[in-house]
């Protein structure tokens, strides 16, 4: 890898984290810490605002920027086939969000990658099946950004429906449904609600601040703390 690339991977990385350690950075470059060390100083030293100090950790402040730089081939399929699967799987305003940033991309690419990202041959089919849902996803998208409380009418498996007003967190989509991760008020705990399965959907008023017990880390670490465990419970079924 190249110096100025190395240097640029770095910046990278440490967007990626709160708090990277020269090692990590060494590990993942595969380079010496002393050599992380260096480029961590010449970065300072060039204005990049980066914090920290040997042995602890560096931080890369908020709002720093990179002028645009060149993609490889390999960043423009990533970019190309991210967007298609987005512009067919989405909702109508994400979908021409995903338009508009590759119309953005290509007007600051050179006569070569321009050519190249027209002809990328990697497609996400326009005709699929995809669970009906009755309300935008544009306003569900826009409750999780501006931490709107949400109150809907759910439908389980059995076809009982009961009411609930949820904090929500996540959308994950798993074909042919979306899911929205949530607190719910109703069961005290962490709840993922099928969005096909959701009726009567209302943005409230009200916005909920992030507690302990109840934010979108905490259930991520609840989700890998049980993941692990039937990880574990598998490999015993297993010996």
């Amino acid at each position: 890898m190249r110096r100025a690339d190395r240097l640029f991977e770095i910046i990278q990385l440490l967007r990626r984290k709160d708090l990277v350690r020269a090692r990590d950075l060494a590990e993942e470059l595969e380079v010496s810490e002393r050599t992380i060390y260096r480029d961590i100083q010449d970065l300072m030293t060039s204005g990049v605002p980066i914090e920290g100090e040997a042995g602890v950790g560096y931080v890369l402040k908020a709002g720093f920027d990179l002028p645009p730089l060149m993609l490889k081939e390999s960043e423009i399929e990533a970019l190309i086939l991210g967007a298609r699967i987005v512009e067919s799987w989405a909702d109508p305003e994400l979908a021409n969000a995903a338009s508009d940033v590759i119309a953005k991309v290509e007007a600051v690419l050179p006569d070569r990658l321009r050519t190249y990202m027209a002809e990328v041959a990697l497609l996400a089919p326009s005709e699929h099946f995809m669970e009906p849902i009755t309300f935008e996803l544009a306003d569900l998208r826009r409750a999780i950004r501006e931490r709107h409380v949400l109150s809907f009418g759910y439908r389980d498996a059995a076809g009982d429906v009961t009411e609930r007003t949820v904090r929500p967190l996540s959308l994950a989509y798993f074909g042919p449904v979306w899911l929205l991760a949530a607190w719910c008020d109703l069961r005290e705990n962490f709840r993922t609600f099928r969005l096909d399965r959701i009726s009567n959907f209302a943005l409230g008023e009200h916005k909920f601040r992030n507690e302990p017990g109840k934010t979108l880390h905490d259930f991520l670490k609840r989700e890998d703390t049980w993941r692990r465990g039937r990880d574990s419970d598998q490999k015993v079924l297993d010996a």
